[in-house]
C-alpha cells in the first residue's frame, strides 16, 4: 500500500527532505532524488504509521464505546422510587 500525497504536500515534503540534508547531512540531495526518497518512505514506512495510526483511533473509540453505558443508562422501573405519590380520593 503506498499513501498518496497531494500535489502540495508532496512538494513541501521533497523541499524539507531537501532542507534535512542541506543542514543535517555531508552531502545535499537533489530534488529527483529527494522525490525517490519520498516515494520510498510513503511506499514502505508510511503504512506503520498510518497502521499504528489507525489502532490508536479504533483504540480511543472503543474506549469511548465502553464509557457510552455509563454516559446514557438510564435505571428501569424507577416510577415507585420517585417520592410519595399522591392518592386519588
Amino acid at each position: 500500500m503506498s499513501l498518496q500525497l497531494s500535489a502540495q504536500a508532496q512538494q513541501q515534503a521533497i523541499a524539507s527532505i531537501e532542507r534535512y540534508f542541506r543542514e543535517h547531512m555531508d552531502e545535499p540531495i537533489g530534488n529527483v532524488a529527494a522525490g525517490g526518497l519520498l516515494k520510498f518512505f510513503l511506499q514502505e514506512l508510511a503504512p506503520v504509521a498510518y497502521n499504528q495510526g489507525v489502532a490508536d483511533a479504533q483504540e480511543h473509540l472503543q474506549q469511548r464505546v465502553a464509557e457510552m453505558d455509563i454516559e446514557v443508562h438510564h435505571a428501569p422501573f424507577t416510577y415507585w422510587q420517585q417520592p410519595t405519590r399522591s392518592r386519588r380520593s
